[in-house]
Order: structure tokens, then sequence, then C-alpha cells
């Protein structure tokens, strides 16, 4: 059989298998499995179980359960509670300024912790209620919350980064240096849009009246709140950048950290701490069967001889390299419609990662552009992670409509972000040159 054949098959299998909603884990290493027999025989076996060995070797691993572990720790807290009291007392009086304020806990809450869902929970329990019975628009209500909690995967540390370099096999630390400012700019670009559409329509995001605006005492007292997030911050990115920890034994610090949050917040108990490990397993189980199923998918891909027919096909992308790049991020969007992030990333880097090495781009900076691509997928209906998350949350006159259109606007400002990241690299790459 034609290597032309065997990879169209192979990668037929691998989307009718997926689209019958079979786990994608089991799909990535079946597929594989089977595909890798019929080149390779029974040998085949044994490089599955050499890969899944060289997997659980990797100390790097150990940091994505104690991220996630810190995530939920956090969650449960109280943090968000005063979080949010400070931002009420300094954006209240400002048109949208409350859902501006929103936005910037949820930046804080990502550099804290490495997953998603955290802001979006948190946020969507204190921030929603409090917007929607100031009569801000539900929309901007909701889409501000969906929007800032993307973006715990991009503001480090993040756990898909990590995934991220555990495939290519970048450096961590650098890689979550490359995210610092590209999650900043969004963060601006975002409160931008909200400042301007709430000063063109008063009616999406009115000021507090001025009964509900806190003193200038009140204000400063407030402000005590950024402490504990702060120190977590540093304990975590600070000691990567000083060059004091690797980035798994600075997760364990920012673990350290949460746990004194909670404990400051009066909200350690062993009931939160086992409901957080019981989550984390979970989650971390999840993740592992993923990551064995990509590397074996991987072995298949190279073993059979399919990237060099996907090289070459791609040769015929007009616009040459930045064509190549521009049809990545078109089918990363498209497939972020359809897939959960965590299976993109295990599907399409063994496949484009050689293309943009082959092409001379930066690693880093693509690794930048594919999270934040990952990031608006979080958001993008129909199956955005945050889009569910929400739902489990809002009130029942907010439907799923209602949320799906809430994200449009939050998007186009985002996917506006990743064309600057795009045109202008240094965005992604200066601070990791800097550092490292």
């Amino acid at each position: 059989m034609s290597i032309e054949m065997l990879t169209f098959l192979f990668f037929f299998s691998l989307i009718f298998f997926l689209l019958l909603g079979l786990p994608l884990a089991f799909v990535l290493g079946g597929v594989s499995i089977i595909f890798l027999y019929v080149t390779w025989g029974p040998e085949a076996f044994y490089m599955m179980a050499a890969q899944s060995w060289g997997t659980m070797n990797k100390f790097t691993l150990v940091a994505v359960p104690l991220f996630i572990f810190m995530a939920m720790i956090l969650e449960g807290s109280g943090t968000a509670n005063d979080l949010y009291e400070m931002m009420y007392q300094w954006f209240g009086p400002l048109r949208g300024g409350l859902a501006i304020g929103t936005i910037i806990i949820c930046a804080i809450f990502s550099a804290m912790c490495g997953i998603s869902g955290a802001a979006v929970v948190s946020m969507g329990a204190i921030a929603l209620p409090s917007m929607l019975q100031r009569r801000y628009n539900k929309l901007m209500a909701v889409g501000c919350i969906n929007s800032g909690g993307g973006w715990g995967i991009l503001i480090p540390p993040s756990v898909p980064m990590i995934l991220y370099c555990l495939i290519s096999g970048e450096s961590v630390g650098k890689m979550f240096a490359g995210g610092v400012i590209p999650g900043l700019m969004l963060m601006i670009l975002v409160s931008a849009y909200i400042a301007i559409r709430c000063f063109l329509q008063p009616k999406m995001g009115p000021a507090l009246p001025k009964e509900e605006r806190g003193d200038w005492a009140r204000k400063f007292w407030a402000l005590k709140a950024v402490i504990l997030p702060l120190v977590i911050v540093l304990l975590v990115l600070g000691s990567i950048v000083l060059g004091v920890t690797t980035p798994t034994e600075a997760a364990a610090m920012g673990v350290l950290g949460s746990l004194i949050s909670a404990l400051v917040y009066r909200q350690l108990s062993w009931q939160l701490i086992v409901k957080s490990c019981v989550r984390t397993f979970k989650l971390t189980g999840m993740i592992m069967w993923i990551l064995f199923g990509a590397y074996c998918f991987s072995a298949a891909y190279h073993g059979m001889g399919a990237s060099r027919l996907i090289e070459h096909m791609m040769a015929y992308i007009p616009g040459g390299p930045w064509g190549t790049i521009i049809f990545i991020q078109i089918t990363l969007f498209l497939l972020a419609m359809v897939l959960d992030p965590a299976g993109i990333m295990m599907i399409c880097l063994p496949i484009f990662l050689p293309l943009i090495k082959s092409h001379g781009f930066d690693p880093i900076w693509f690794g930048v552009l594919f999270i934040i691509n990952m990031e608006i997928g979080y958001m993008t209906p129909p199956f955005g992670f945050n889009l569910f998350y929400m739902k489990g949350i809002v009130p029942p006159s907010i439907t799923m409509s209602d949320i799906y259109r809430s994200v449009i606007p939050f998007a186009i400002v985002e996917s506006v972000g990743l064309a600057l990241v795009m045109i202008f690299p240094a965005i992604a790459t200066w601070l990791p040159n800097w550092l490292f």
C-alpha cells in the first residue's frame, strides 16, 4: 500500500472515530497501534511501551498535578471575593468598570494557576450577579468572564504550555516568559473594547451610583486583597525567572502559597483538600491518558513516513512560509470549534512543529500563537469549555444562545491580538530572549 493511501486511511480513521464520540486518548492510541502494526509488524507494540515509559520518566510532568491542585485550592480559598471587592471600589465609578475589573481579576487568577476553569467559575459566581444587579447588559457581563477566564492557559503558569514543551522539547521557562506580554496585551485590548463600547453605549455597563461608591480610605484598605495573589505570583514566576527553582519546583511553591491563602481566609479544611485532590486526580488522569495516546500518534505519524508526505503537500500552499503559518492558524481556529484544546494539541503538534522548524520560525513564538488559538477555542461555540462552565453558573434568564452571542465580539478582539503577535513576533519572543 502506498504512503499516500496509508496516510489518508490513518487520518480518516482518526476523524471517523472521534466523530463517533469515542474517548480521544483511546482513539489516538488505538488507531496508531493498528496502523503501526500494519506498517512495522509486532515490533510496534514494543515501540508503544517504550514511548509510554519515556513519557512517564519526564520530571516536568510532576508540575501538571501540582498546578491543577493549586488552582483547585485557590478556587475554594475565598481569594476571589476580596479581589472583586477591591476592583468594585476602584473601577465601579467608571462606565464598564465592573467588567474591566473582572477582566483584571481573571488575569490575576491566570497568573496564580495553570488552568482555565478556575477564573470562570469564581467570577461567574461572584462578579456576574453583581453586574446583572447593577443593570449591566447580560451579553457584556457573560462575555467578559468567558474571555478573561481563558487566559489561565496563556498567562503563566500554564498546564497546556507544559504539555507543549513536552512534545516540542522547548524550555518551559522560556515558554512561560513568552506568554506574559501577549497575555497582558490581550487584557489591555479587551479592557479597551469594554471601555469604548460602554462609553458609546452607557446601557451596556453603567457606572455605579454615587451612593454606592467608597471613599479613598475604603479604596486603599481594599488594596490589601492583592497582597496574597502577588506573593503567589512571585513564588511561582519569580522563582523561575530568578533561576531559584525549576518550573516543577515552582509549582510546589505555588501549592504552598495557595494553602497559605486558604488558611488566611479561614477556608482551609480537610473537606477542601480532599475535594481538590479528587478533582486533581481526575484531571491529571485524563491528561496522562491523552498524552500516552499522543505519543503513540506521533510515533505512528513519523514511523509510517506521513510527516514527509504532509510536508511535501504543504509546499503547495501559496504564500510561502507565511502562507503556511496563516493556513495553520485557520486550521486551528476551525478545529477549536469542534474539538477540545488538549485534543487539538496532541493531534496537531506532531504535524505542524516539523513544518515550523523547517521554515526557520521560532518554536516559542509558534507555541504562543498555538496557545492563543487554544485560548480562543475555550470560548468559541459550539464546544468551548468555558461556555459550558458558564451555563452551569448563569441564572435561568440567560440561555445558551445568549452565551454563544456574548463571546463573538470578544473572540474578534482576541483574534486581533493573535494577528498582532503574528505580525510582530517580538511581542512573544523579546522577554524569553532577554531573561534566558
